[in-house]
């Protein structure tokens, strides 16, 4: 499941929904189908996707109706969508009619026929701009660390895990190899430690931010953690409940540094 993104298809017609479905999957996306206004709304309640392609299902209103539903729901009305109206030839007995056409609200209005092949970089595009993932490398000597941090990343929409490093020197390679936008780094690793590392990538990279992870939050450590260059400081210990909210602070160019009481 990790860095897989869920697109719903809204159609009625097989063969685009099956052409459709093949490319996306070819290309690791999730792909999910409904064929009435219905199953479309059970789906995208259920599994919330990054994004809907809606394209034409019978009887015609019902594509509208789904339309004003979604975007009128709490928390599904930033889904972006993409509708793909009827042939030409098929627009006055399948297509949107003048008067939905002009109260719809979407990011690009396209035109059947059009094949996978071609809404491919249409879809990707629109993805980019709507679902922009935070890339995080981790680098800590704890395997275990390592991992409990991962699956809590995996579960956030907006942020990808892309590498893990074992030490200072681990770290340096990789962020020069993957450029991620975050660093959580440990201090205390074997070889080069945190700091130093930190001091590195903050000198040779200044749009990676560095998020500095300890089991000690004494005044020592934040300084040191400070000028080596990291915006943002984590006690292991609260890591849970601060370390989204950290991430999510130092990749909008915030520093982070939590109150003792956290």
């Amino acid at each position: 499941m990790q860095g897989k993104i869920k697109v719903l298809i809204v159609d009625d017609d097989t063969v685009f929904t099956g052409g459709l479905r093949q490319t996306l999957e070819e290309k690791n996306y999730l792909v999910a189908i409904a064929n009435s206004m219905e199953s479309a709304r059970d789906l995208t309640w259920s599994s919330r996707p990054d994004m809907v392609v809606l394209g034409t299902i019978m009887p015609r209103c019902d594509m509208f109706r789904f339309h004003q539903w979604l975007k009128h729901t709490l928390h599904l009305c930033e889904i972006p969508l993409l509708v793909i109206n009827a042939h030409p030839q098929q627009q006055l007995t399948r297509g949107w009619r003048k008067e939905e056409g002009m109260q719809m609200e979407a990011e690009e209005f396209l035109c059947k026929p059009i094949g996978p092949e071609a809404l491919l970089p249409r879809i990707e595009k629109l993805l980019d701009r709507c679902t922009r993932r935070i890339n995080v490398l981790i680098a800590d000597d704890h395997p275990v660390v390592r991992d409990g941090i991962r699956a809590m990343l995996d579960l956030q929409k907006d942020m990808q895990v892309v590498g893990e490093a074992v030490n200072g020197h681990d770290a340096l390679s990789k962020v020069n190899e993957l450029m991620p936008d975050v660093v959580l780094m440990d201090i205390v690793m074997p070889g080069m430690n945190g700091l130093e590392a930190s001091k590195q990538i903050c000198r040779e990279h200044s749009n990676v931010k560095v998020l500095m992870l300890t089991q000690y939050e004494d005044e020592e450590n934040i300084l040191a953690s400070t000028q080596a260059g990291a915006v943002g400081f984590i006690p292991k210990k609260s890591a849970s409940s601060l370390l989204l909210e950290g991430i999510r602070a130092v990749d909008r160019g915030k520093n982070f540094i939590p109150s003792r009481s956290n």
